[in-house]
C-alpha cells in the first residue's frame, strides 16, 4: 500500500540529497528517517519514565531490590546454554 503526502520543497530537497549519498531510492530514505525517529521518541519516553520512577525514593528503591533479585539468579549454579 502506499499513499501521497506533501512535503516542503526544502524537506523533498534534503531527502533527495540524502538519498543520493547513501544510494537509496526516496521512499527507502524516508521510511528509514521515520524509524529513526520513531526509535528516538520511544527511547526518549523510557527516559522520561526512569526519570519519574528515580524521582520517587520508595518505588526507586523497590526497582533496585527487584533487580538484586533477577541479579542473584545469574549465581544459580545452572550452566550457560
Amino acid at each position: 500500500m502506499s499513499t501521497t503526502i506533501r512535503i516542503s520543497t526544502a524537506v523533498h530537497e534534503a531527502l533527495r540529497q540524502v538519498s543520493t549519498a547513501t544510494g537509496q531510492t526516496l521512499q527507502a530514505t524516508l521510511e528509514q528517517a521515520v524509524e529513526l525517529l520513531r526509535r528516538q521518541r520511544f527511547l526518549a519516553e523510557v527516559n522520561s519514565g526512569y526519570a519519574r520512577l528515580r524521582s520517587d525514593e520508595a518505588a526507586w528503591g523497590e526497582e533496585q531490590a527487584e533487580r538484586d533479585l533477577w541479579e542473584s539468579t545469574l549465581a544459580d549454579g545452572l550452566e550457560n546454554d
